[in-house]
């Protein structure tokens, strides 16, 4: 029996310590709601080259070349998502009233602009890139056939929202 009491006091604290998951929230089209997370220190570099590598991924798949990541276009991607986080609003003019255009010009890519895609949300950079495939406008400049470079950046709120930005150049 003493010995007993130790075995269960060791389970009743490995139950305790037992907790269920909370409950996944259901959004009202039927997906999951997502879930609020910082992005750690350790992981910033790991998001940009999953990006990058999935972007590539879905044009090999679509028969058109890859893309390298340009730091003239990163550099303008960061501006403007920062620039999006300040002013509280995902669009695609800064609040200097200047375009990608004139952001990209300003870093001194050589090269074209192709396009811009951005967004402010809460989920990883995954599922941006897929809710970015899932709209033609912004799949055509992803899989722009003319792109050889590419930018990305984010700029994350205290609160955790992203603002993500992608340029595609040539």
């Amino acid at each position: 029996m003493i010995r007993a009491i130790p075995l269960m006091l060791s389970l009743a604290f490995a139950l305790a310590a037992c907790e269920s998951p909370a409950p996944v929230r259901m959004g009202p089209d039927g997906k999951p709601m997502p879930v609020a997370r910082q992005i750690s220190s350790a992981e910033q570099n790991r998001v940009t080259y999953r990006m990058v590598d999935s972007v590539n991924e879905l044009r090999a798949a679509a028969g058109v070349p890859q893309v390298q990541l340009n730091p003239q276009l990163t550099a303008a991607a960061a501006t403007h998502s920062r620039d999006m986080s300040l002013q509280n609003r995902p669009w695609h003019f800064g609040s200097d009233g200047s375009s990608p255009i004139d952001r990209v010009a300003r870093t001194g890519y050589p090269g074209q602009m192709l396009g811009e895609t951005i967004s402010e949300t809460y989920e990883t950079e995954l599922e941006t890139l897929a809710a970015w495939m899932e709209q033609k406008d912004t799949r055509d400049i992803i899989l722009d056939r003319r792109a050889t470079n590419i930018g990305f950046a984010w700029y994350q709120d205290a609160n955790a929202k992203v603002w993500w930005t992608l340029l595609m150049g040539s």
